[in-house]
Protein backbone atom coordinates (compact mmCIF):
# COMPACT_ATOMS: atom_id res chain seq x y z
CA UNK A 1 0.00 0.00 0.00
CA UNK A 2 1.44 3.41 -1.02
CA UNK A 3 2.45 5.74 1.81
CA UNK A 4 0.98 9.20 1.57
CA UNK A 5 3.63 11.94 2.03
CA UNK A 6 2.84 15.26 3.66
CA UNK A 7 4.13 18.08 1.42
CA UNK A 8 6.75 20.39 2.96
CA UNK A 9 5.61 23.94 3.56
CA UNK A 10 6.74 26.45 0.99
CA UNK A 11 9.89 28.26 2.16
CA UNK A 12 10.19 31.95 1.56
CA UNK A 13 13.53 33.01 0.02
CA UNK A 14 15.48 34.91 2.68
CA UNK A 15 19.06 36.04 3.10
CA UNK A 16 21.10 33.81 5.43
CA UNK A 17 22.18 35.23 8.77
CA UNK A 18 25.93 35.91 8.64
CA UNK A 19 27.83 36.08 11.89
CA UNK A 20 30.53 38.74 11.55
CA UNK A 21 34.10 38.00 12.52
CA UNK A 22 34.52 39.30 16.02
CA UNK A 23 37.30 41.74 16.77
CA UNK A 24 39.83 40.11 19.02
CA UNK A 25 39.92 41.93 22.34
CA UNK A 26 43.08 43.93 23.02
CA UNK A 27 44.84 44.47 26.37
CA UNK A 28 42.59 46.32 28.78
CA UNK A 29 43.80 49.87 29.47
CA UNK A 30 44.91 50.41 33.04
CA UNK A 31 45.95 46.79 33.61
CA UNK A 32 48.86 46.51 36.02
CA UNK A 33 51.77 44.60 34.47
CA UNK A 34 54.97 43.21 35.95
CA UNK A 35 58.39 44.62 35.21
CA UNK A 36 59.51 41.23 33.87
CA UNK A 37 56.67 41.24 31.34
CA UNK A 38 57.38 44.86 30.35
CA UNK A 39 61.03 44.00 29.77
CA UNK A 40 60.10 40.97 27.65
CA UNK A 41 57.81 42.97 25.36
CA UNK A 42 60.27 45.87 25.22
CA UNK A 43 63.18 43.68 24.16
CA UNK A 44 61.20 42.02 21.39
CA UNK A 45 59.73 45.32 20.21
CA UNK A 46 63.10 47.05 20.11
CA UNK A 47 64.57 44.40 17.83
CA UNK A 48 61.51 44.00 15.61
CA UNK A 49 60.76 47.72 15.13
CA UNK A 50 64.36 48.96 15.00
CA UNK A 51 64.40 49.40 11.18
CA UNK A 52 61.08 51.29 11.20
CA UNK A 53 62.20 53.68 13.94
CA UNK A 54 65.47 54.15 12.04
CA UNK A 55 63.58 55.19 8.89
CA UNK A 56 61.12 57.34 10.83
CA UNK A 57 63.96 59.33 12.37
CA UNK A 58 65.44 59.87 8.92
CA UNK A 59 62.08 61.36 7.96
CA UNK A 60 62.30 63.72 10.95
CA UNK A 61 65.78 64.76 9.82
CA UNK A 62 64.72 65.41 6.22
CA UNK A 63 61.72 67.46 7.25
CA UNK A 64 64.09 69.98 8.83
CA UNK A 65 65.67 70.81 5.45
CA UNK A 66 64.74 74.33 4.28
CA UNK A 67 65.28 73.35 0.62
CA UNK A 68 67.07 70.63 -1.38
CA UNK A 69 70.78 70.63 -0.63
CA UNK A 70 73.70 68.58 0.64
CA UNK A 71 74.19 67.81 4.33
CA UNK A 72 77.76 68.63 5.25
CA UNK A 73 78.37 69.15 1.55
CA UNK A 74 78.20 65.37 1.19
CA UNK A 75 74.78 63.73 1.48
CA UNK A 76 71.53 64.51 -0.38
CA UNK A 77 68.96 66.21 1.87
CA UNK A 78 65.60 67.71 0.89
CA UNK A 79 62.26 68.68 2.43
CA UNK A 80 59.66 65.90 2.50
CA UNK A 81 58.40 64.84 -0.94
CA UNK A 82 61.27 66.58 -2.75
CA UNK A 83 64.61 65.27 -4.05
CA UNK A 84 68.29 66.11 -3.80
CA UNK A 85 70.91 64.61 -6.14
CA UNK A 86 74.67 64.33 -5.99
CA UNK A 87 76.61 64.96 -9.20
CA UNK A 88 79.45 62.45 -8.65
CA UNK A 89 80.33 59.52 -6.41
CA UNK A 90 79.61 60.02 -2.71
CA UNK A 91 82.52 61.38 -0.68
CA UNK A 92 84.48 58.88 1.48
CA UNK A 93 83.72 60.96 4.60
CA UNK A 94 79.98 60.09 4.36
CA UNK A 95 78.62 58.65 7.63
CA UNK A 96 74.80 58.78 7.34
CA UNK A 97 74.21 55.47 5.50
CA UNK A 98 76.50 52.48 6.05
CA UNK A 99 78.01 50.65 3.07
CA UNK A 100 77.87 53.43 0.48
CA UNK A 101 79.07 52.61 -3.01
CA UNK A 102 81.21 54.49 -5.49
CA UNK A 103 79.64 52.95 -8.58
CA UNK A 104 76.64 55.25 -8.93
CA UNK A 105 75.52 58.83 -8.58
CA UNK A 106 73.09 58.86 -5.66
CA UNK A 107 69.97 60.87 -4.98
CA UNK A 108 67.60 60.77 -2.01
CA UNK A 109 64.20 61.99 -0.98
CA UNK A 110 61.92 60.99 1.87
CA UNK A 111 58.30 60.58 0.77
CA UNK A 112 55.54 61.47 3.24
CA UNK A 113 52.50 60.00 1.52
CA UNK A 114 50.23 61.02 4.38
CA UNK A 115 50.86 64.59 3.22
CA UNK A 116 50.57 64.06 -0.53
CA UNK A 117 51.01 61.54 -3.32
CA UNK A 118 54.39 61.97 -5.00
CA UNK A 119 55.23 62.16 -8.70
CA UNK A 120 58.43 60.36 -9.76
CA UNK A 121 60.01 61.79 -12.91
CA UNK A 122 62.00 59.36 -15.08
CA UNK A 123 64.15 60.69 -17.95
CA UNK A 124 65.71 58.86 -20.90
CA UNK A 125 68.79 56.94 -19.73
CA UNK A 126 69.73 55.28 -23.02
CA UNK A 127 72.10 52.36 -22.47
CA UNK A 128 73.19 53.57 -19.03
CA UNK A 129 72.20 51.36 -16.08
CA UNK A 130 69.90 52.97 -13.55
CA UNK A 131 67.38 52.11 -10.86
CA UNK A 132 65.22 54.05 -8.43
CA UNK A 133 65.29 52.37 -5.06
CA UNK A 134 61.82 52.95 -3.59
CA UNK A 135 61.17 51.46 -0.16
CA UNK A 136 58.63 51.87 2.62
CA UNK A 137 59.09 52.45 6.34
CA UNK A 138 59.99 48.76 6.76
CA UNK A 139 62.72 49.09 4.05
CA UNK A 140 60.69 46.82 1.75
CA UNK A 141 60.53 47.74 -1.93
CA UNK A 142 57.07 48.67 -3.24
CA UNK A 143 57.71 50.13 -6.72
CA UNK A 144 59.43 48.74 -9.80
CA UNK A 145 61.27 51.50 -11.66
CA UNK A 146 64.60 50.80 -13.35
CA UNK A 147 66.56 49.22 -16.18
CA UNK A 148 65.65 45.67 -15.15
CA UNK A 149 61.93 46.47 -15.43
CA UNK A 150 62.12 48.05 -18.86
CA UNK A 151 60.76 51.30 -17.39
CA UNK A 152 60.03 53.96 -19.99
CA UNK A 153 60.63 57.70 -19.53
CA UNK A 154 57.63 59.41 -18.02
CA UNK A 155 55.83 60.26 -14.81
CA UNK A 156 54.97 57.70 -12.12
CA UNK A 157 52.85 58.16 -9.01
CA UNK A 158 53.45 56.95 -5.44
CA UNK A 159 50.42 56.95 -3.14
CA UNK A 160 49.85 55.98 0.47
CA UNK A 161 47.83 53.04 1.80
CA UNK A 162 44.61 55.05 2.19
CA UNK A 163 44.72 57.36 -0.85
CA UNK A 164 41.63 57.18 -3.10
CA UNK A 165 42.07 60.26 -5.29
CA UNK A 166 41.94 60.69 -9.03
CA UNK A 167 45.02 59.78 -11.07
CA UNK A 168 45.62 62.66 -13.49
CA UNK A 169 46.22 62.23 -17.21
CA UNK A 170 49.88 61.89 -18.05
CA UNK A 171 50.74 59.48 -15.23
CA UNK A 172 52.15 56.24 -16.64
CA UNK A 173 51.65 54.02 -13.60
CA UNK A 174 50.70 54.23 -9.93
CA UNK A 175 52.39 52.36 -7.08
CA UNK A 176 50.68 52.05 -3.68
CA UNK A 177 52.88 52.03 -0.60
CA UNK A 178 51.90 49.92 2.44
CA UNK A 179 53.18 52.67 4.77
CA UNK A 180 52.97 56.46 4.74
CA UNK A 181 56.72 57.04 4.94
CA UNK A 182 59.21 55.84 2.38
CA UNK A 183 62.39 56.69 0.54
CA UNK A 184 63.19 57.27 -3.13
CA UNK A 185 66.86 56.78 -3.96
CA UNK A 186 67.84 57.14 -7.63
CA UNK A 187 71.06 55.29 -8.49
CA UNK A 188 72.69 56.03 -11.84
CA UNK A 189 75.77 54.05 -12.92
CA UNK A 190 78.86 56.09 -13.72
CA UNK A 191 82.21 54.93 -15.05
CA UNK A 192 85.29 56.11 -13.20
CA UNK A 193 86.39 58.43 -16.02
CA UNK A 194 86.33 62.19 -16.51
CA UNK A 195 84.37 61.70 -19.73
CA UNK A 196 81.55 59.81 -18.03
CA UNK A 197 81.43 62.22 -15.10
CA UNK A 198 80.65 64.93 -17.64
CA UNK A 199 78.25 62.79 -19.67
CA UNK A 200 76.07 61.77 -16.71
CA UNK A 201 75.17 65.38 -15.87
CA UNK A 202 72.73 65.71 -18.78
CA UNK A 203 70.90 62.61 -17.52
CA UNK A 204 70.61 63.34 -13.83
CA UNK A 205 69.33 66.90 -14.39
CA UNK A 206 65.93 65.47 -15.34
CA UNK A 207 65.58 63.15 -12.33
CA UNK A 208 63.07 64.46 -9.80
CA UNK A 209 60.24 63.79 -7.35
CA UNK A 210 57.62 66.28 -6.11
CA UNK A 211 54.09 66.48 -4.66
CA UNK A 212 51.18 65.72 -6.97
CA UNK A 213 50.01 69.35 -6.72
CA UNK A 214 53.13 70.38 -8.68
CA UNK A 215 52.45 68.02 -11.57
CA UNK A 216 51.77 69.73 -14.89
CA UNK A 217 52.98 67.10 -17.34
CA UNK A 218 56.19 69.00 -18.04
CA UNK A 219 59.69 67.80 -17.21
CA UNK A 220 61.26 69.68 -14.32
CA UNK A 221 64.99 70.23 -14.75
CA UNK A 222 67.67 70.99 -12.12
CA UNK A 223 71.32 71.89 -12.05
CA UNK A 224 72.10 69.76 -9.00
CA UNK A 225 75.64 71.15 -8.80
CA UNK A 226 74.22 74.45 -7.54
CA UNK A 227 72.49 73.07 -4.44
CA UNK A 228 73.41 74.70 -1.11
CA UNK A 229 75.38 72.92 1.59
CA UNK A 230 73.97 72.53 5.11
CA UNK A 231 76.19 72.07 8.19
CA UNK A 232 76.08 68.70 9.89
CA UNK A 233 74.71 68.61 13.45
CA UNK A 234 77.30 68.73 16.21
CA UNK A 235 78.53 65.30 17.25
CA UNK A 236 77.48 63.56 14.03
CA UNK A 237 81.00 62.94 12.72
CA UNK A 238 83.28 60.03 13.57
CA UNK A 239 84.04 56.56 12.29
CA UNK A 240 80.62 54.95 12.86
CA UNK A 241 77.26 55.51 11.19
CA UNK A 242 75.15 58.40 12.44
CA UNK A 243 72.93 57.12 15.24
CA UNK A 244 69.29 56.92 14.16
CA UNK A 245 67.67 54.84 16.93
CA UNK A 246 67.76 55.93 20.57
CA UNK A 247 66.76 53.52 23.37
CA UNK A 248 65.68 56.37 25.67
CA UNK A 249 63.26 57.75 23.06
CA UNK A 250 62.12 54.49 21.48
CA UNK A 251 58.88 54.02 23.43
CA UNK A 252 57.98 57.69 23.09
CA UNK A 253 58.18 57.35 19.30
CA UNK A 254 56.73 53.90 18.74
CA UNK A 255 53.03 54.95 18.67
CA UNK A 256 53.70 57.37 15.79
CA UNK A 257 55.86 54.83 13.98
CA UNK A 258 53.21 52.09 14.15
CA UNK A 259 50.51 54.52 13.08
CA UNK A 260 52.60 55.22 9.97
CA UNK A 261 52.89 51.51 9.13
CA UNK A 262 49.68 49.46 9.37
CA UNK A 263 50.32 45.92 10.64
CA UNK A 264 51.21 43.17 8.22
CA UNK A 265 49.00 40.11 8.22
CA UNK A 266 49.41 38.41 11.59
CA UNK A 267 51.02 41.40 13.32
CA UNK A 268 47.88 42.78 14.94
CA UNK A 269 48.49 41.13 18.32
CA UNK A 270 52.09 42.32 18.41
CA UNK A 271 50.97 45.87 17.63
CA UNK A 272 48.39 45.72 20.42
CA UNK A 273 50.92 44.51 23.00
CA UNK A 274 53.56 47.09 22.04
CA UNK A 275 51.11 49.99 21.97
CA UNK A 276 49.63 48.95 25.31
CA UNK A 277 53.13 48.84 26.81
CA UNK A 278 54.02 52.25 25.36
CA UNK A 279 50.89 53.75 26.93
CA UNK A 280 51.46 52.07 30.27
CA UNK A 281 55.06 53.20 30.69
CA UNK A 282 54.12 56.82 30.01
CA UNK A 283 52.12 56.67 33.25
CA UNK A 284 54.64 54.68 35.31
CA UNK A 285 58.14 56.21 35.63
CA UNK A 286 59.58 53.08 37.20
CA UNK A 287 58.37 50.86 34.37
CA UNK A 288 59.57 53.39 31.80
CA UNK A 289 63.05 53.33 33.32
CA UNK A 290 62.95 49.52 33.12
CA UNK A 291 62.01 49.39 29.42
CA UNK A 292 64.63 52.01 28.56
CA UNK A 293 67.19 49.87 30.37
CA UNK A 294 65.98 46.81 28.46
CA UNK A 295 66.09 48.67 25.13
CA UNK A 296 69.65 49.77 25.91
CA UNK A 297 70.63 46.18 26.60
CA UNK A 298 68.92 45.04 23.38
CA UNK A 299 70.90 47.62 21.42
CA UNK A 300 74.13 46.31 22.88
CA UNK A 301 73.37 42.58 22.93
CA UNK A 302 71.08 42.09 19.90
CA UNK A 303 71.58 44.97 17.47
CA UNK A 304 75.26 45.93 17.68
CA UNK A 305 76.66 42.44 16.91
CA UNK A 306 74.73 42.43 13.63
CA UNK A 307 77.12 45.00 12.19
CA UNK A 308 79.38 42.02 11.46
CA UNK A 309 78.41 40.45 8.14
CA UNK A 310 79.33 36.95 9.29
CA UNK A 311 76.66 37.07 12.03
CA UNK A 312 73.61 36.91 9.74
CA UNK A 313 72.54 35.71 6.32
CA UNK A 314 72.94 32.64 4.16
CA UNK A 315 76.41 31.04 4.31
CA UNK A 316 78.11 30.40 0.97
CA UNK A 317 81.37 28.68 0.00
CA UNK A 318 84.63 30.33 1.09
CA UNK A 319 82.99 32.11 4.06
CA UNK A 320 80.95 34.52 1.94
CA UNK A 321 77.48 35.48 3.15
CA UNK A 322 74.40 36.75 1.29
CA UNK A 323 70.70 37.43 1.70
CA UNK A 324 68.13 36.52 -0.93
CA UNK A 325 65.19 38.58 0.35
CA UNK A 326 66.68 42.05 0.51
CA UNK A 327 64.00 44.78 0.48
CA UNK A 328 61.44 41.96 0.44
CA UNK A 329 61.70 40.96 4.09
CA UNK A 330 57.99 40.64 4.87
CA UNK A 331 57.77 39.01 8.29
CA UNK A 332 61.46 38.03 8.40
CA UNK A 333 62.22 40.46 11.19
CA UNK A 334 65.65 39.00 11.96
CA UNK A 335 67.04 39.55 8.46
CA UNK A 336 65.34 42.94 8.17
CA UNK A 337 67.00 44.18 11.36
CA UNK A 338 70.35 42.54 10.61
CA UNK A 339 70.52 44.19 7.20
CA UNK A 340 69.33 47.51 8.61
CA UNK A 341 72.19 47.45 11.12
CA UNK A 342 74.95 46.37 8.73
CA UNK A 343 73.94 47.89 5.37
CA UNK A 344 70.55 49.61 5.45
CA UNK A 345 68.68 50.45 2.23
CA UNK A 346 69.59 47.48 0.05
CA UNK A 347 67.87 46.94 -3.27
CA UNK A 348 65.30 44.25 -4.10
CA UNK A 349 66.68 40.91 -5.43
CA UNK A 350 65.88 41.60 -9.09
CA UNK A 351 67.65 44.96 -8.79
CA UNK A 352 70.79 43.77 -7.00
CA UNK A 353 72.36 40.94 -5.03
CA UNK A 354 75.02 41.43 -2.42
CA UNK A 355 77.80 39.20 -1.11
CA UNK A 356 79.52 39.99 2.19
CA UNK A 357 82.88 38.89 3.55
CA UNK A 358 84.68 39.33 6.88
CA UNK A 359 87.02 36.33 6.60
CA UNK A 360 89.65 34.87 4.31
CA UNK A 361 89.48 31.31 2.98
CA UNK A 362 91.06 29.89 6.14
CA UNK A 363 88.47 31.55 8.38
CA UNK A 364 90.85 34.25 9.65
CA UNK A 365 89.60 37.84 9.96
CA UNK A 366 90.47 40.04 6.97
CA UNK A 367 93.35 42.23 8.10
CA UNK A 368 95.15 45.09 6.41
CA UNK A 369 98.52 44.07 7.79
CA UNK A 370 98.49 41.12 5.39
CA UNK A 371 98.20 40.98 1.60
CA UNK A 372 95.09 39.27 0.22
CA UNK A 373 93.84 38.49 -3.27
CA UNK A 374 90.50 37.77 -4.92
CA UNK A 375 90.84 35.97 -8.26
CA UNK A 376 87.95 35.70 -10.72
CA UNK A 377 88.68 32.93 -13.22
CA UNK A 378 88.20 33.66 -16.91
CA UNK A 379 84.49 33.88 -17.69
CA UNK A 380 83.54 33.91 -13.99
CA UNK A 381 83.20 37.57 -13.19
CA UNK A 382 79.90 38.28 -11.42
CA UNK A 383 77.25 37.58 -14.12
CA UNK A 384 75.21 40.77 -14.40
CA UNK A 385 73.28 42.82 -16.92
CA UNK A 386 74.00 46.01 -15.00
CA UNK A 387 77.37 46.25 -13.25
CA UNK A 388 79.43 44.57 -10.55
CA UNK A 389 81.91 45.89 -8.02
CA UNK A 390 84.09 44.80 -5.13
CA UNK A 391 84.19 47.37 -2.31
CA UNK A 392 86.39 47.48 0.79
CA UNK A 393 85.02 48.81 4.09
CA UNK A 394 86.65 49.62 7.40
CA UNK A 395 85.34 48.49 10.80
CA UNK A 396 82.05 50.42 10.69
CA UNK A 397 81.37 49.78 6.97
CA UNK A 398 82.66 53.02 5.50
CA UNK A 399 85.47 53.74 3.05
CA UNK A 400 89.15 53.64 3.96
CA UNK A 401 91.00 56.86 3.01
CA UNK A 402 93.91 56.13 0.66
CA UNK A 403 96.36 57.94 -1.59
CA UNK A 404 94.82 56.84 -4.89
CA UNK A 405 91.23 57.52 -3.74
CA UNK A 406 90.04 54.10 -4.81
CA UNK A 407 87.38 52.43 -2.69
CA UNK A 408 86.02 49.81 -5.09
CA UNK A 409 86.86 48.10 -8.36
CA UNK A 410 84.62 46.61 -11.01
CA UNK A 411 82.74 47.39 -14.19
CA UNK A 412 83.38 51.12 -13.80
CA UNK A 413 87.16 50.65 -14.03
CA UNK A 414 88.48 50.53 -17.59
CA UNK A 415 92.14 49.92 -16.68
CA UNK A 416 91.97 46.60 -14.81
CA UNK A 417 94.47 44.05 -16.14
CA UNK A 418 93.81 40.34 -16.63
CA UNK A 419 96.41 37.60 -16.39
CA UNK A 420 97.73 35.47 -19.22
CA UNK A 421 95.00 32.91 -18.50
CA UNK A 422 92.24 35.54 -18.70
CA UNK A 423 91.68 35.67 -14.94
CA UNK A 424 91.30 38.90 -12.97
CA UNK A 425 93.13 39.12 -9.63
CA UNK A 426 92.25 41.98 -7.29
CA UNK A 427 95.16 42.83 -4.99
CA UNK A 428 93.94 43.85 -1.51
CA UNK A 429 96.64 45.33 0.69
CA UNK A 430 97.74 48.48 2.51
CA UNK A 431 101.12 48.94 0.84
CA UNK A 432 101.23 50.27 -2.73
CA UNK A 433 102.26 47.44 -5.09
CA UNK A 434 105.34 47.82 -7.28
CA UNK A 435 104.16 45.38 -9.95
CA UNK A 436 102.25 47.22 -12.70
CA UNK A 437 99.45 44.63 -12.96
CA UNK A 438 98.99 44.47 -9.21
CA UNK A 439 98.94 48.26 -9.05
CA UNK A 440 96.26 48.47 -11.77
CA UNK A 441 94.14 46.00 -9.79
CA UNK A 442 94.95 47.38 -6.34
CA UNK A 443 92.17 47.84 -3.78
CA UNK A 444 93.79 49.69 -0.85
CA UNK A 445 93.24 48.24 2.64
CA UNK A 446 93.71 49.93 6.03
CA UNK A 447 97.12 49.48 7.57
CA UNK A 448 97.08 47.16 10.60
CA UNK A 449 93.27 47.10 10.90
CA UNK A 450 90.42 44.71 10.14
CA UNK A 451 88.26 45.25 7.07
CA UNK A 452 85.39 43.69 5.11
CA UNK A 453 84.72 43.09 1.43
CA UNK A 454 81.41 43.56 -0.34
CA UNK A 455 80.41 42.43 -3.85
CA UNK A 456 77.51 44.19 -5.59
CA UNK A 457 75.83 42.56 -8.57
CA UNK A 458 73.31 44.97 -10.08
CA UNK A 459 70.68 43.39 -12.32
CA UNK A 460 71.98 39.90 -11.59
CA UNK A 461 71.66 37.16 -14.14
CA UNK A 462 70.06 33.78 -13.50
CA UNK A 463 73.31 32.17 -12.34
CA UNK A 464 73.36 34.48 -9.32
CA UNK A 465 69.64 34.22 -8.62
CA UNK A 466 69.80 30.41 -8.69
CA UNK A 467 72.98 30.16 -6.64
CA UNK A 468 75.04 28.61 -9.46
CA UNK A 469 77.53 31.49 -9.20
CA UNK A 470 79.13 32.38 -5.89
CA UNK A 471 82.23 34.51 -5.23
CA UNK A 472 85.75 33.06 -5.26
CA UNK A 473 87.78 32.81 -2.05
CA UNK A 474 89.69 35.64 -0.46
CA UNK A 475 93.17 34.19 -0.22
CA UNK A 476 95.98 35.43 2.00
CA UNK A 477 99.14 35.91 -0.08
CA UNK A 478 102.60 34.98 1.11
Amino acid sequence: MATQRTPLPEVQATKPIVTPIRRVPEPVPGTRITEAYARMVARDAYFWAWPMVNMYNRRLAFQQAPEPGHLGGIMPLAPLNLLSMLTDYVEPSERDVACPNQDVVYGAGIVALDLSPVVVQVPEFGERFWVYQIVDLRTDSFAEIGSMYGTKPGFYLLVGPNWNGQIPNGITRMFRAPTNTGLVGPRVAQDDTAEDRAAVQSVIQDIDIYPLSMFDGKVKRHDWSKLPNFPKPAGSSGHAETKWVFPDKFFDQIPQVLQDAPPLWGEEARYADVLALAKTVQQDPKLKAAVIDEATKAEEQLISPLLQFRKAGIPLPHNWMTVTNGAAFGTDSFTRTAVARSTILVNAPLQARYFYQDLDDTGARLYGGKRSTVTFAKGLLPPVKGFWSLTLYAEYHFFVPNQIKRYSVGTKNKDLKTGADGSLTICVQAEEPNDSTQHANWLPAPKDADFSLFIRAYWPQEAIASGKWTPPPVQRAN
